[in-house]
């Protein structure tokens, strides 16, 4: 199944539907139990428990590209659905959709980097700030303590640095946390958890995203990690009992950015010009602007990217329904402006991001490559 294509090229979000925000209330009807309104294009079958194991990084496309290197999740793509990330494309956006069932605009982390309302700070959704409490930032109860108080078990397997973390407390809580660091105790926690009936546990590894973002995905360090990738998940198969279902799943795809497609707001001063402050990431941009300056703004970043991305208004951007329904209280984390990156484009800004230098592999956008993503039953 492929997912719809904008007018612009770019690959719709399918919320309600087959996003990563349908998952958990698809697995919670394969359970029998409700968490509302089931997903139009995710049926799972029927089970007692689920584990659903979320790769880094694993775009539907890197994985039918590089097959041969992942025998045993591309074994499981035969009739399966391929679903989409929300918007943008980014890991701190994907996890909170999955953990709250929620379109980006709802549950509110709406990028990477966000203006903080009525301050000058930007949260970055990954580190988080102290200062910013994940309960007020994301104040809807999650699919896990839903199904939790509906009487199933649910867990999260997940590295023990993030247990309590900002992003967890947002995207996760109600689950039971279990830390773990390692492949081999995370498989043994994950067959663990999972003999509770009914149970659904989650797993995360993120060691291939990291490694397309420093060598890229074309590089033969990105296709060794995807060997060890789909090693781990067929031992997770093995290691499961017959009757628990695995489900695999990513939060977005990643495309390689070569230099002569790097374009640096810090050389260039057309575009600085009645920006405040420039936050999201480098395929993905949101743009605080000074008051007033939206519509120039966005005027001057078109005349400069031309075809190399789309610039929209915060306005067109909610219009394109790229968020989804957007809360009030989202609004002001959303840019003035808005630039979605084409191609191979990136937009830097290495004043204010001077690690962007060093990224070879980037997501946030709406391309085929960054938003589609497998979603495989075994």
């Amino acid at each position: 199944m492929n997912a719809s294509a904008s007018p612009d090229g770019f690959c719709e979000p399918a919320y309600g539907d087959r996003s990563l925000g349908d998952v958990v209330p698809a697995v919670a009807a394969a359970l029998g139990h409700s968490l509302g309104d089931v997903p139009r294009g995710l049926d799972l079958p029927g089970a007692a428990s689920y584990v659903v194991f979320l790769i880094d990084g694993l775009g539907a496309n890197l994985l039918l590209r590089n097959a041969e290197a992942a025998p045993y999740l591309s074994s499981l793509l035969g009739g399966a659905t391929i679903g989409t990330a929300g918007v943008p494309s980014t890991t701190s956006t994907s996890l909170t959709s999955l953990g709250t069932g929620l379109v980006p605009g709802g549950h509110g982390l709406v990028g990477f980097t966000t203006r903080v309302p009525g301050t000058e700070d930007l949260l970055n959704a990954l580190v988080w700030d102290a200062d910013v409490d994940p309960m007020e930032w994301q104040p809807h109860q999650t699919t896990f303590s839903k199904l939790k108080l509906d009487g199933v078990r649910v867990s999260v397997v997940n590295k023990r640095e993030f247990n309590g973390s900002g992003l967890t407390m947002a995207a996760h809580r109600g689950a039971d946390y279990v830390g773990v660091d390692r492949v081999g105790e995370r498989i043994a926690a994950v067959v663990a958890a999972s003999s509770a009936r009914p149970s659904l546990t989650y797993v995360y590894d993120g060691d291939l995203d990291w490694t397309g973002h420093r060598w890229g995905v074309a590089s033969s360090h990105w296709l060794q990690q995807l060997v060890m990738i789909d090693r781990e998940a067929e031992q997770l198969r093995e290691a499961l009992p017959n009757d628990r279902r695995l489900l695999i799943v990513a939060d977005h795809g990643m495309v390689d950015v070569p230099l002569e497609g790097r374009v640096d707001v810090a050389e260039s001063p057309g575009l600085s010009a009645g920006v405040a402050q420039v936050g999201g990431e480098a395929r993905f941009r949101h743009l605080y602007c000074v008051e007033g300056a939206a519509p120039d703004v966005a005027d001057a970043w078109r005349a400069i990217l031309g075809d190399q991305a789309e610039v929209l208004t915060r306005a067109e951007v909610i219009g394109r329904g790229w968020f989804g329904r957007v809360d009030p209280s989202v609004l002001p984390r959303i840019g003035d402006v808005v630039v979605a990156s084409r191609g191979n484009t990136a937009v830097l800004s290495t004043d204010g991001f001077p690690y962007e230098r060093r990224l070879i592999g980037m997501h946030g956008s709406l391309t085929d490559d960054e938003m589609l993503i497998p979603l495989l039953v075994d």
